[in-house]
């Protein structure tokens, strides 16, 4: 699952410091584990990922990934961060976390198929 989470027009960004896509710029999320919900995975996944909390928000849309033997089904959700400008600290599997203005986005060496979702959703616009 991942978390879209923007505040005064800049996006949670974390670089991934593991493969797939190691390096490449993505949203915070990760997996669920036994017991959560949804929500509350979203939200430890991104405390975990950027120290900031957030609260879980409506359901964008869902992304299928295939690479090597893995084919993941990642669920996205908007999700509101509960504090004021808080300090990044990336953790888990994060190499690095940044509040990026939507108008650099698209620049950025985002995972495959990210800047697209964000187009497709009003969030970030692409030049064709």
């Amino acid at each position: 699952m991942g978390a879209v989470v923007i505040d005064d027009d800049r996006l949670l960004l974390v670089r991934r410091g593991r493969p797939p896509h190691a390096g490449y710029w993505s949203i915070p999320g990760g997996r669920v584990e036994h017991g959560e919900t949804l929500a509350e995975a979203l939200v430890r996944e991104v405390r975990e990922e950027t120290g900031i909390d957030v609260v879980c928000d409506r359901f964008l849309g869902w992304v299928e990934r295939f690479d090597n033997d893995l084919h993941a089904v990642i669920l996205d959700f908007e999700a509101i961060s509960l504090d004021d400008d808080p300090p990044l600290r990336a953790g888990d599997d994060a190499s690095e976390c940044a509040w990026v203005p939507l108008v650099d986005v698209p620049e950025m060496l985002l995972v495959p198929g990210l800047a697209e979702f964000l187009s497709d959703h009003g969030f970030i616009e692409l030049l064709a």
